[in-house]
This record gives structure tokens, C-alpha cells and sequence, in this order.
């Protein structure tokens, strides 16, 4: 597969609410990581899977009072390592996680993440991602299973891994994902996670069509969410914990009501910048 990517730099109108909704609908197109500027957004997509139609006829060009300019321009895969090593700060969640690059000190907290994100989702700046790590700081992971659905660098299952967690899956549909996350689970120290390239079928899997997880993780998006909860459902141990972002506030009654139906109680969430984090409980 090519390393090289086609980054779409977006000019945006209002900044905020389109942002968010632009780069949530690309997502779901196959743009892996996007970079927000002080006039938009710049998506990266794999030059392998790049077709100018994709940009053609979006949803979020109808809303009302947005609009929308781009520009397109071919990015080897090393000049983005660049760019990411010159741009990329620490984060700072709770007070006792910290994610850092690997060119960044070591801080005094009880969990210091090094993740090299490369051209995977995950490093802990976008607000879903951020979210996450903090409810994953909130739960008793010793002795626990762990699930992680589209697991980006791997970020919330090296967690979990750092606070106990002993049997830990990570599946990411993306091939650089399913690399940059092995390899950031051997730099963190925690190789024992088995990280797989799939999507939700893989749960179907022999190596896990008989699993069940105390946590299920899924920072995805909303409509990949709720097509894909009843395969969740199967795979949460009774009383296990299904922790689900990559949604806006607006969604979050359809992602309850969802739940609900398949017997996963609603238990809390988290907003940040209309991004929402859910914890919700199977019974």
C-alpha cells in the first residue's frame, strides 16, 4: 500500500459548527486523520483510495449559512511526520495521564502514553478521543477484558493496559492504523495487547466469535455506532461497560435509545465543543 496521501485543505464558513460536521462526515468516507487550522480543516486520505467524487455532493454543503472551498495537494507519507513532529504538543488528561510524542520529556504522572499517531487517529487532542481517556481513567480496569473498535494509534488500550487491564483486542478497518498501533503498543511497554485489521465482522471471528469484554471501547462515529451495537451488545460480558464517542450531543438521545433497546443502560456522559462521550452499562 502507497504512503503517500492527498491532503484537502478546506477553507470553512462558519469555523464552528462546520468544522465538526465536515470532518465528521469524511470520516465516514475514508479520510484517516484530520488537522484543524484557524480557517478550516485539512483531511488526509490514503492517495490509494483518493477519488475527487468523494468531495463531490456532501451533506454538509446543504446546511444553511456554511460554505465551503478547497484545495487538493499530494503529501509523502514523510513530510507528515514532519509536519506532526513540528506541531504536536502533550496532552494532559485529569491530572494523571499525559500523551506525548516520543521527542517530548517524560512528565510525573501515573500514566505517560508515548504514542507516534503517524497518520492514525488518536492522539488525545481531539475532544473524542480526550473524553475517552478520561472515562477510561474513571473505571477499575484490573484483571478486566477489553475491547478497543477502531482503535486509531491503540491510545485507549494502552490504558487500559497501564491500569490493569490483562486481555486486551484492538481492531481498526485501516492497515496503517493496524501497524502504527502494534508498534505503539511495543513502545509503550505493553505488547501483550493483540491488535487485528478488521472491521465489525471481525468480531466473528474464530479469535473472538466466543469473547466477551468488561469494557468495550468505540470512538467511531455516530451512524457506524448504532449499525454496528447489536454486534457490540453480543460481545459485553453481563454488567460490562460500553464506552462510546465520535457523536454530537445532538445524537446522543438515538445512540440511548439504541442502547436501550438491545438492554445496554445509559450510565453518564461527557461534553466537550458538542462532542459527547457516553458510558452505558449491559445488564
Amino acid at each position: 500500500m502507497t504512503l503517500d496521501y492527498t491532503a484537502c485543505h478546506f477553507e470553512v464558513t462558519p469555523l464552528q459548527p462546520a468544522s465538526d460536521l465536515l470532518i465528521a462526515e469524511l470520516g465516514s468516507l475514508g479520510f484517516e486523520s484530520f488537522e484543524e487550522t484557524p480557517t478550516g480543516v485539512i483531511a488526509y486520505i490514503n492517495t490509494s483510495f483518493w477519488n475527487p467524487d468523494l468531495l463531490e455532493g456532501l451533506d454538509v454543503y446543504d446546511f444553511d449559512g456554511f460554505s465551503f472551498s478547497y484545495t487538493i495537494r499530494e503529501i509523502p507519507q514523510e513530510n507528515w511526520n514532519a509536519n506532526w513532529e513540528a506541531n504536536f504538543s502533550p496532552i494532559q488528561v485529569d491530572h494523571h495521564c499525559v500523551v506525548r510524542a516520543p521527542f517530548h520529556q517524560a512528565p510525573e504522572v501515573t500514566y505517560d502514553i508515548v504514542i507516534e499517531p503517524k497518520m492514525s487517529f488518536g492522539t488525545g487532542h481531539h475532544e473524542t478521543t480526550h473524553m475517552m481517556l478520561s472515562a477510561i481513567l474513571q473505571l477499575d480496569c484490573k484483571d478486566k477484558k477489553v475491547m478497543d473498535m477502531g482503535s486509531g494509534t491503540g491510545v485507549l488500550a494502552i490504558l487500559a493496559a497501564m491500569k490493569g487491564a490483562i486481555d486486551i483486542d484492538a481492531v481498526d478497518i485501516d492497515h496503517w492504523c493496524y501497524l502504527n498501533a502494534v508498534e505503539n503498543t511495543e513502545r509503550n511497554k505493553v505488547p501483550f495487547i493483540k491488535v487485528y485489521e478488521g472491521d465489525v465482522s471481525f468480531l466473528s471471528s474464530v479469535d473472538l466469535k466466543e469473547k466477551t469484554y468488561d469494557i468495550f471501547l468505540a470512538n467511531i462515529n455516530r451512524n457506524i455506532l448504532l449499525n454496528d451495537m447489536a454486534a457490540y451488545k453480543s460481545h459485553i460480558a453481563p454488567g460490562g461497560y460500553l464506552l462510546l464517542s465520535g457523536f454530537y450531543d445532538q445524537d446522543l438521545g438515538m445512540i440511548k435509545e439504541k442502547c436501550a433497546s438491545l438492554g445496554i443502560e445509559y450510565q453518564s456522559h461527557t461534553e466537550k465543543n458538542d462532542w459527547v462521550a457516553a458510558v452505558f452499562k449491559s445488564v
